[in-house]
């Protein structure tokens, strides 16, 4: 696979509390030269970045970052706050202590909630893999498809661990047709960049891969 396609896949992502407008500038700017997918970034910057990049780049936010346990009408408030400010699409976190109580109607109700202030912009479903079993994950499959969401997406990079080989192909067996995949966190190299996206993974969510093409050190989500 040519780095200009595995490219083509990556949501270039800079989502750490101390970033500032400086370097999320920069990975916008990166996003237009290396023809990624999107950029990633946290809310407080969309309405800069989509301005900066005037439709080149679709811009990506955050929802219910990272910990997912905000209320449904807090998520439902963030999302529309960031659409406003001209974001393109929502990654938007489960809560999490619902699927464990088994609320499962009540995590599909959330995601449907969301999917319809999304309109027909994209939503990513983050169900944070490393914190569930291998049954909440099928589960999550049926719930994200059921929901009408657009993609169902491995993790924040900012809990217990990122996406796995494991999870993707895990995915791909059970997601329900039109449902996408994201993987997230952790991926570290070109090779298994391509390896995600071979297993059935649409899209990356990573800033490594644009700083290894760059050559530069490959450090960060």
């Amino acid at each position: 696979m040519e780095i200009k396609e595995i490219l083509q896949h990556v949501d270039h992502t800079l989502l750490t509390q101390t970033a500032v407008w400086e370097e999320i500038r920069q990975i916008c700017q990166d996003a237009v030269n290396y023809h990624t997918a999107s950029v990633c970034i946290p809310p407080c910057f969309v309405q800069q970045a989509a301005e900066y990049l005037k439709g080149r780049v679709a811009v990506c936010t955050v929802i219910g970052f990272p910990n997912g346990y905000m209320t449904t009408e807090a998520k439902e408030f963030e999302a529309r706050d960031a659409i406003a400010r001209g974001a393109d699409e929502i990654d938007m976190v489960i809560n999490i202590g619902w699927l464990k109580e088994r609320d499962y109607g009540r995590v599909e109700e959330e995601i449907r909630r969301l999917k319809s202030v999304c309109g027909s912009r994209v939503l990513k479903v983050i169900i944070e893999t490393c914190l569930l079993t291998e049954e909440e994950k099928v589960r999550m499959c049926g719930i994200v498809t059921a929901a009408g969401a657009d993609y169902i997406k491995t993790s924040t990079g900012f809990s217990g661990g990122g996406a796995t080989f494991d999870d993707v192909a895990l995915f791909a067996q059970h997601v329900g047709a039109g449902v996408k995949i994201k993987a997230a966190g952790g991926i570290s190299s070109l090779a298994d960049a391509e390896r995600f996206l071979e297993l059935g993974a649409d899209r990356l969510g990573t800033s490594r891969i644009v700083k290894l093409v760059k050559q530069e050190a490959p450090e960060g989500y």
